[in-house]
């Protein structure tokens, strides 16, 4: 499987891209970050997100877009940003039909170091280990961009057994009477 895992940001948008299957070991293909300027207007930077995910997706053309899920923070215009670039990977993912998966930053680091609450350092670390790269991949970003990308990989053969089963109880449900 090979996914594109994207950390959203309005100023640096992670982008990573790891190819492999839950239980062997996995290559990262390609990582890096988008930048736009603070000064520039939201829409300028909202094109240049689009732009670069879009080379990315040309680039790699991944089976599945990871993304991480916005959480509630107490900074209001840092959630916004981290939103609307979350929605421009999706919308790109969906414009090419590609399916696009949501993880929890505690869900991801969980699934990178066994800890919901590792710091970015351990995250880093990790993902280096796990990608038997030579160094953290910088920024911060880039890192946890891979680190989604590896959290679907080891948790999408899961979901798509629970997807399954709910689907099998609930075709097997239909025209029951109680």
């Amino acid at each position: 499987m090979r996914v594109l895992g994207v950390d959203p940001g309005l100023t640096r948008c992670g982008i990573g891209v790891v190819e492999g299957v839950a239980g062997r070991p996995m290559a990262m293909l390609g990582v890096g970050v988008v930048r736009t300027p603070v000064d520039a207007e939201l829409g300028d930077r909202l094109v240049a997100i689009e732009q670069g995910i879009e080379e990315w997706l040309d680039t790699h053309r991944p089976e599945v877009v990871a993304v991480e899920r916005v959480f509630s923070q107490h900074n209001v215009s840092t959630v916004m940003g981290t939103a609307q670039a979350s929605a421009v990977a999706m919308l790109c993912a969906a414009r090419r039909g590609i399916p696009v998966a949501l993880h929890t930053p505690s869900e991801v680091k969980a699934a990178v170091t066994g800890s919901g609450r590792a710091d970015k350092a351990q995250v880093g670390a990790m993902v280096t280990r796990l990608l038997r790269l030579d160094a953290p991949p910088k920024p911060a970003d880039a890192a946890d961009a891979l680190a989604l990308a590896i959290c679907h990989i080891w948790r999408a053969p899961a979901q798509n057994r629970l997807q399954q089963a709910v689907a099998l109880h609930a075709s097997g449900s239909k025209g029951r009477t109680r």
